[in-house]
């Protein structure tokens, strides 16, 4: 509690406002993650389109993700092009949310979904990037708040979702559409495997769709709304733009800025040949393991939250919709729990414990999942206790990070759009692993993954073992973090006085 009273709160209270705004737009970001997963079924039956078409849309949410992780570098240079981005992302959310009960085909749903990956992208790669520039080694605490919010966000989403969702079934009956419990009691074998195909993938095959889902996304539209306006009302206050500016603005006053004011503006920029010539393999490794332990494991998170719903109504556990529903909240509530909890736990340990701990408890509750893969029970007490222990992995894993290599800040960008890409490429993956070979497969998927990634932790600690070392000699933060931290700490509250 010391540190958090001489070092956390001053630099919470100078930088309040600007931190406040970025958690805000993180909390947009988390409304986005989790909503397709359970009204996947109205959004089916709303355009009609089969189960393989629908799922198109989980892919060009993911994959415009990573399209904006990348592009979103572009705008870093400087805060006033940060925020600009920021504001049109957070507004397009809205925008977007209100306009998905209109889409009543397929390729509107693709269209937009694709523009909101995009957005998501873009806030993804800047508030991680604005963030760690302002605090730099005491960032660790505040980017487990900043993902605090994204759980946050994604928690509510179900939540608002779930008073608008179908009980079993979207579509009035018809005469093509055989009554579940007249297809139990049936001995047409025909309409039995139709029945295992709705139960196996969670949605009704044909029929007019009836549900009220719409006004839940016009609910989430409102709720974002405060977003833009808190980005632009920081924007105003800190007269960054033309119109606003009777005096000099934040950028001008900034003149003993951070290290990382003149770090690369993107992805391509930080491999470019004057950023990479002279850069001994370690710093090569870390980034490329490091990427890979956030492909990894955001990859596990996006993947459990978008198919533990299939996975829990087909064979063997056969749940019904609404009790399976409940299991992506579960899963984003214990994820926004556990970013609480890591926020204090997150000044008491260091990044090596922490991230060890969660790579070990997410191995052990997956293979406990396995173990009793017919539980009800247990799948509700393995989804809340893994969603604990995967929570903090990519705050923690991308302050050790940027600490590590002195926040030069290109590793943010690699980190946040290898992150972006294990969650796009691995549910592609798992998706087409569980369509072939059955929903077990979900479970087990998950753990080599996350064994993966635990191999590929133990490898990184390693290399950055050597990567210290091989700088032993040289004055840098690396070596005299102490004396430094101290200097660098009092010269930027001189420059910022």
């Amino acid at each position: 509690m010391k540190l958090m009273e001489e070092q956390l709160w001053p630099l919470l209270k100078q930088h309040l406002q600007q931190t406040l705004t970025y958690w805000s737009v993180f909390f947009s970001f988390g409304l986005c993650v989790s909503f397709l997963g359970p009204t996947i079924l109205d959004l089916r039956c709303q355009t009609g389109a089969t189960v393989e078409q629908i799922t198109w849309v989980f892919f060009s949410q993911q994959f415009f993700l990573l399209v904006g992780s990348c592009v979103g570098g572009l705008f870093k240079k400087t805060l006033l092009a940060s925020l600009l981005a920021l504001f049109f992302c957070t507004l397009m959310i809205s925008l977007l949310f209100a306009a998905i009960p209109f889409c009543h085909h397929i390729v509107p749903l693709f269209v937009t979904m694709a523009i909101t990956g995009g957005a998501m992208g873009v806030i993804d790669t800047i508030a991680n990037y604005q963030l760690v520039n302002l605090y730099q080694k005491n960032s660790a605490v505040f980017l487990q708040s900043l993902h605090f919010f994204i759980g946050l966000g994604a928690l509510i989403s179900p939540l608002v979702a779930d008073p608008f969702l179908t009980d079993d079934n979207c579509t009035l009956e018809t005469n093509r559409t055989p009554n579940y419990h007249h297809v139990q009691m049936n001995t047409s074998q025909h309409e039995a495997a139709r029945l295992d195909q709705i139960s196996a993938h969670g949605v009704p095959i044909e029929g007019e769709a009836i549900g009220s889902v719409s006004y839940a996304f016009w609910i989430m539209a409102l709720i974002n709304l405060p977003v833009p306006v808190a980005v632009f009302t920081l924007i105003y206050q800190k007269r960054l733009l033309p119109c606003f500016r009777k005096g000099p603005g934040l950028l001008e006053g900034r003149s003993g800025g951070s290290s990382l004011d003149a770090a690369p503006g993107s992805a391509f920029s930080c491999c470019s040949p004057a950023n990479l010539r002279g850069r001994p393999p370690s710093f090569f490794l870390i980034h490329a393991l490091g990427g890979a332990i956030l492909f990894l494991t955001d990859g596990i998170m996006g993947s459990y939250a978008g198919f533990v719903y299939t996975y829990a109504v087909s064979p063997p556990l056969l749940m019904g919709h609404k009790a399976a529903g409940c299991l992506d909240s579960i899963f984003w509530a214990s994820i926004t729990i556990g970013r609480l909890g890591f926020i204090f736990m997150s000044y008491r340990f260091t990044a090596p414990r922490l991230l060890t701990f969660s790579l070990v408890g997410a191995i052990l509750v997956q293979f406990m999942l396995m173990i009793f893969y017919t539980s009800w029970v247990f799948l509700f007490i393995g989804t809340c206790v893994l969603g604990l222990c995967i929570s903090s992995m990519f705050p923690s894993m991308l302050a050790f990070t940027e600490d590590i290599l002195d926040y030069k800040g290109c590793a943010t960008t690699v980190l946040v759009t290898s992150a972006s890409t294990g969650e796009m490429l691995l549910q592609v993956v798992f998706g087409s692993v569980i369509q072939r070979e059955g929903s077990f497969t979900f479970l087990l998927c998950c753990t080599t993954a996350s064994v993966t990634a635990l191999c590929c932790f133990l490898l990184f600690l390693y290399v950055q073992h050597l990567h210290r070392s091989s700088r032993a000699g040289k004055p840098t933060s690396a070596t005299m973090p102490g004396l430094l931290d101290q200097a660098d700490r009092q010269t930027s509250q001189e420059s910022l006085l």
